[in-house]
């Protein structure tokens, strides 16, 4: 064989191993151990937790759900009803404030539009507790207005099923509002003046034009309230719901029926993922664009004085609402532990709750744990996140679409399943676990926030690349770069506001995670949530509620970072294509 084919094959060979993503082999190289990690952490202990539900008597505990009777079949249907309350609550507050906020000018609107995500910054464990402090029977406000009335028992208070549509409400109606401000900050408003024109009422336009051209927003809203509601544990165990799906797996978890836990996480994963798949199929069946080209939306000013006036106290009305949560758990948590019993507000205020859990090894190992937890499972985060991101958005492979449902699938499970899952997929040792009984272990915890938040880096990552041009990469691989070179020079370093977005999500929703913690903590990897959880059990209302500020300032910093790292991003993707033209 002559030199000079040699030589032509070696140059071959050598192209594709420098083609990367342009060799047939490539997608299946890199997608193979992100299928891996996918199938040993997110599938396989759902498979797991449905064989342990059938293990000891198969079908039995499945047919008690279908029977007539029973606490099964009760805390289904009643997780489904307040999951259904909890959309229509929230579609009417969200959608409501969108279109008040976007379009008209009042006073007091500005400061509302500061403020009016503040619910969505409370972790879900202190966010319940708050407005158990506020609107419960023993709470302030009900207590206030027995004390200002001279009643015999508290005026207005919320428990039972009523306290758990009031957080839900107060706490995810951002979910509507976000997505209905979007959609009504890019509709075309001469589409209604036109309809307006040709003699159509306000119900007629609301229902024939708005609704369907909100439709995407209302979809989107409606499946995460319904999947936040279902996956809620937080407040039925402060208000007092037991018959609740959540409740349940934790009540048989605690009493060591794991087929019977098993058997509910499965029903309540097979509600979410149906749920999920219908919604999506719904939002489907048609098209929402607009095809008009009218003019740029703009907001009405309300004249009227009586309208102006009462815009005014409706302004400040909503403003001491969303503000109370977070005043009351401040408020709290400089009041000293057990002086609160019977008053309407602490009487006793100290700084030593702050004081004591930073200096008390005992106080300071739950800030520790959680630390150490979130920041171990925000790094998977970012490595399988980014790279199953860039495996969905740029390569070309069978199989990319269950990729990106095997990834998904954990956000449409609650906290409570993704527990059990884990539970049952590793109480004994397997090859995903190194052969090693990872439940009791420091390891299990933060393995389920990696399974949890796995999601927000992968969208945030995936969301980023969307507005890459791939001809960046491949001018890069043009010049002589290896893909590897290529995606850690040009690729990442582009995404990688986006990346850091995500992964500060991540780590700050691993920092507030209750959920799935309390099913699967020890004494020795308490995190912060669950310390909240104990002091409040144990009446140390001022030592809980000073964890929980923690926490309200961590978010807080990590959403003012986003939105700098989000406008860096913009600039970053702008000067790239700048200096690629």
């Amino acid at each position: 064989m002559s030199s000079t084919t040699l030589g032509a094959r070696a140059a071959v060979l050598t192209g594709r191993l420098r083609g990367g993503s342009g060799a047939g082999w490539f997608p299946y190289l890199l997608v193979l151990p992100l299928a891996l990690v996918l199938w040993g952490y997110v599938v396989q202990p759902m498979l797991a937790t449905f064989g342990e539900s059938v293990a000891e008597d198969g079908t039995g505990n499945y047919l008690s759900f279908l029977g007539s009777a029973g606490v099964a079949r009760a805390s289904l249907l009643t997780s489904l009803a307040i999951s259904a309350a909890s959309v229509l609550l929230c579609g009417i507050v969200g959608v409501g404030m969108a279109f008040l906020l976007k379009r008209f000018t009042f006073p007091g609107r500005r400061l509302i539009e500061a403020i009016i995500l503040v619910p969505a910054a409370l972790p879900p464990l202190i966010g319940a507790i708050s407005f158990q402090l506020l609107y419960s029977e023993t709470g302030i406000l009900p207590r206030g207005l027995q004390q200002l009335f001279g009643t015999a028992n508290p005026v207005l208070p919320f428990d039972g099923i009523a306290g758990v549509l009031v957080v839900h409400t107060f706490t995810m109606y951002p979910f509507f509002y976000l997505a209905a401000s979007a959609a009504l900050a890019g509709m075309d408003p001469s589409v209604e003046e036109a309809a307006y024109n040709l003699g159509a009422s306000r119900v007629r336009v609301w229902r024939t034009i708005l609704l369907p051209m909100l439709t995407p927003a209302l979809v989107s809203g409606s499946l995460l309230v319904f999947m936040t509601s279902l996956a809620s544990y937080t407040a039925p165990l402060l208000f007092g719901v037991d018959q609740t799906m959540t409740m349940q797996i934790y009540i048989n978890r605690t009493n060591g029926d794991l087929p019977m836990a098993s058997t509910y996480a499965s029903v309540l994963g097979i509600v979410s993922i149906v749920f999920l798949l219908g919604m999506r199929w719904y939002e489907g069946r048609r098209s929402y664009r607009s095809m008009s080209k009218g003019i740029a939306a703009h907001r009405r000013e309300i004249t009227n004085p009586f309208g102006r006036w009462l815009a005014l106290l409706g302004s400040l009305l909503a403003t001491v609402v969303l503000l109370a949560p977070v005043a009351t758990i401040a408020l709290v948590a400089f009041s000293a532990d057990g002086s609160w019993t019977t008053e309407v507000i602490p009487s006793v205020y100290t700084t030593e709750n702050f004081v004591a859990i930073f200096t008390e090894p005992r106080s300071f190992q739950p800030i520790l744990n959680s630390l150490q937890m979130s920041a171990l499972a925000t790094v998977g985060c970012i490595v399988i996140g980014v790279l199953t991101a860039y495996a969905v958005r740029r390569l070309k492979f069978f199989g990319r679409g269950l990729l990106d449902v095997a990834v998904m699938i954990a956000w449409a499970l609650p906290g409570t399943v993704v527990a059990i899952n884990l539970i049952s997929a590793f109480s004994t040792g397997n090859a995903f676990s190194l052969g090693q009984v990872l439940v009791g272990t420091f390891w299990i915890v933060p393995l389920a926030y990696f399974v949890r938040f796995l999601p927000l880096v992968f969208r945030s990552s995936s969301a980023a690349l969307a507005q890459l041009d791939p001809s960046m990469e491949e001018a890069a691989r043009n010049l002589g770069a290896t893909w590897w070179r290529a995606f850690r020079t040009v690729t990442l370093r582009l995404m990688l506001p986006g990346v850091f977005a995500g992964a500060l999500l991540a780590f700050v929703h691993g920092v507030g995670e209750f959920v799935a913690s309390v099913l699967i903590y020890t004494s020795s990897t308490t995190p912060i949530s669950v310390a909240i959880n104990n002091r409040m059990y144990s009446f140390e209302m001022g030592t809980a509620a000073a964890y929980g500020m923690l926490q309200v300032a961590l978010i807080f910093v990590v959403m003012l970072v986003s939105g700098r790292l989000e406008n860096g991003g913009r600039r970053t993707s702008r000067e790239a294509t700048q200096w690629v033209n």
